[in-house]
């Protein structure tokens, strides 16, 4: 019956008599209208569930999750939330009920992220904005394609070896009051470029319709979260520097604005109002880019009078930037699944892909997670050490290897070298089952011999959503560190993305590093905005399963890595997923293992946890400091009758909620 595919959501327990209502509640969802006084159900599209039942996110009634909500930490008892055909999952509630709303007015999943990305630079400015970068992944349900959008920031046509390391070659002093808080660390931001790209091939709404939720919560306000005053309060003194920054963020007093109070960003507002008429173009050039490029050659700071290291971005940087569509790196897991990522200049497509392809080699159903909860239960000793030993040897090759390959070429063709079955397999067996290698080497290719710089890297937030025609969107965005470089114009914060360069050109023992400065060069990320598919009987991408990616600076690798095993390989829902505790290392002996979970125990530095205990026996350092993540899942499931269904989780330790068109009984 054309009818049945309307009735995915549809418990058993309710009764033929029910299905005429339901299929109008979920018209009504998807944009259309109905209304029956018998109805057994009510939709609650783009509210958010509580104990009491559901709320509209930003009503300020009890129970809004937006109204204000303190810093995170680890909030207890989420519950993955199901819906039928769209979904959106944010950082943010007011972000993510900007998304929601696109989705149910018939938008697409590329309407939707604008949308978001408009709110969050409002609501989450320490983390992304229009004055960044950007990663997004995007399938196409009609042509059944990935397509890998990057919108990453650039350097400067201007820019030298030495850029961020020496303000000038002769005298090599370092730039002022230092690289990140100077106009050197800011990018050609490429998120709003990427946007207007990926919405001309994939947009169904006019683009300044998204544009105006933005602006309209600029212009009436919202109520200041957590995080955001904690951001604010955190980066006190550096934001001082910045007048921008002084006039919309602080009090008269001098404080910065805190928790609860109404915030209210005209700047802003005009900001998005210019690009609601005039398009991504009207953010590149004329007023807005002037803007950007006077307060990156800004050379003093305004409250102390200190010099501020001006950077030398022009206006032609800005109007000659180009987002650009790649080939998403696709690789099978167990024969079962394709898992496509974000290919170069971001590290985190091959470095994911690299530790799966090692893990695939082990049979990790054994070794799932126990006392299974709403939390994801404890991990294994033996879990732990073996995605942990994986991820070591991918970022041993991602810190050798990977960079902007426009400028750097890997040490060969992909599939044959980096992301080869047989390559993997024999890392796999560099594996001990009993002892940390502590860390690991990168493979060799050949005659190919590159330093490696070490970058920290920080920051991000990210967006999975899915539209009523099955279209995905997993986009991860940011400003690099919280704040980004604490340059303000025009009502946003502008990145300090380049100080994901390494600072030298060459390393220690002379050899040149793939991740240096070069004019017009796209600095390595670690984002990894993941789309996963069932595979194909020749090893294509079929069906969509999953959806998922993370903020969290060069963790973010290892924060998608355990949300992949734990679906995948340990059947949690994608709530328990994202849950799960992080674990998992970089190329360092430091394995971490997230303190903020409730099922760690972090006193005494881990002591007093057997987990913790057993990992040192196998030669593991072990951290229990809090990780940061802020992973959002969505998970393609069936209910009884296989019919299709979405479920959805947002990382706990962040603010964000997951809205789609989702219903309740009266």
């Amino acid at each position: 019956m054309k009818n049945e595919k309307l009735l995915g959501a549809v418990p058993a327990r309710y009764s033929m008599a029910a299905l005429a209502a339901i299929v109008a509640l979920t018209m009504t969802a998807c944009g259309g209208s109905s209304h029956n006084d018998q109805d057994d159900l009510v939709s609650t599209a783009c509210e958010a569930g509580t104990s009491d039942g559901s709320v509209v996110v930003g009503s300020g009634l009890p129970g809004d999750p937006s109204f204000p909500e303190l810093a995170s930490g680890y909030r207890t008892g989420k519950k993955v939330v199901e819906g039928h055909k769209y979904m959106v999952v944010t950082a943010n509630p007011l972000a993510s009920k900007a998304g929601c709303e696109v989705l149910k007015s018939g938008g697409s999943a590329v309407d939707a992220a604008v949308a978001v990305q408009m709110v969050l630079g409002l609501v989450e400015p320490q983390s992304s904005g229009i004055g960044g970068g950007a990663f997004m992944l995007y399938y196409d349900a009609a042509t059944k394609k990935v397509t890998a959008y990057d919108g990453r920031e650039t350097a400067p046509a201007a820019a030298t070896p030495d850029y961020l390391r020496y303000i000038d070659s002769g005298t090599q002093t370092t730039p002022l009051p230092s690289a990140r808080a100077s106009g050197r660390s800011i990018g050609t931001p490429g998120a709003v470029r990427m946007l207007d790209l990926a919405h001309k091939d994939h947009g169904a709404k006019p683009w300044k319709d998204l544009i105006q939720p933005g602006i309209d919560l600029a212009t009436n306000g919202f109520k200041i979260s957590g995080r955001m005053s904690d951001a604010l309060a955190g980066a006190k003194t550096a934001l001082q520097a910045d007048a921008d920054a002084l006039a919309i963020y602080f009090n008269a007093d001098g404080s910065t604005k805190g928790l609860g109070e109404t915030f209210k960003n005209p700047a802003y507002a005009a900001t998005l109002t210019k690009m609601a008429t005039g398009g991504a173009d009207a953010f590149y050039t004329g007023s807005v880019a002037q803007g950007i490029v006077d307060k990156i050659a800004v050379t003093q700071n305004v409250t102390t009078g200190a010099p501020i290291t001006p950077g030398v971005t022009t206006m032609a940087d800005l109007a000659g930037y180009q987002a650009k569509k790649r080939d998403a790196v696709c690789t099978t897991y167990r024969a079962k699944y394709v898992i496509c990522g974000m290919p170069p200049p971001s590290s985190g497509g091959i470095a994911v892909a690299q530790a799966m392809g090692v893990l695939e080699n082990f049979d990790l159903a054994p070794h799932k997670p126990t006392a299974l909860d709403l939390e994801g239960g404890k991990p294994t000793a033996m879990g732990v050490h073996l995605v942990s030993e994986a991820e070591r040897m991918a970022y041993a090759d991602r810190d050798m290897y990977v960079a902007d390959t426009d400028f750097t070429p890997l040490p060969g063709p992909l599939y044959s070298t980096l992301l080869d079955k047989s390559y993997l397999k024999s890392r796999a067996a560099l594996i001990s089952p009993t002892q940390s290698m502590g860390t690991a080497s990168a493979g060799q290719f050949g005659n190919t011999r590159l330093g490696v710089g070490k970058v920290t890297e920080a920051g991000t937030t990210h967006m999975t959503i899915v539209d009523g025609k099955g279209n995905v969107v997993s986009m991860t965005t940011t400003v690099e560190a919280g704040m980004g470089s604490y340059h303000m114009t025009q009502g946003f914060i502008l990145n300090n993305q380049l100080t994901d360069f390494s600072a030298a050109p060459v390393s220690a023992d002379g050899l040149p590093i793939a991740n240096k400065v070069e004019a017009g060069k796209r600095p390595r990320s670690s984002m990894a905005p993941t789309l996963v598919f069932d595979a194909t009987a020749d090893g294509q991408p079929g069906a969509f399963k999953m959806a998922t990616g993370s903020p969290g600076g060069a963790t973010i690798i290892q924060f998608v890595t355990k949300t992949l095993v734990g679906a995948l390989d340990w059947g949690l829902d994608a709530q328990q997923a994202t849950n799960l505790v992080n674990f998992g290392a970089s190329n360092s002996r430091t394995t971490n293992l997230g303190g903020e979970h409730p099922n760690i125990n972090a006193t005494n530095s881990g002591d007093n946890d057997p987990l913790v205990l057993a990992l040192r026996a196998m030669g593991h350092t072990v951290s229990v400091n809090a990780q940061s993540s802020g992973v959002g899942t969505v998970i393609r499931t069936a209910n009884a009758a296989g019919e299709a269904r979405l479920s959805g989780g947002a990382d706990p330790r962040r603010e964000g909620v997951v809205l789609g068109d989702t219903y309740k009984a009266k």
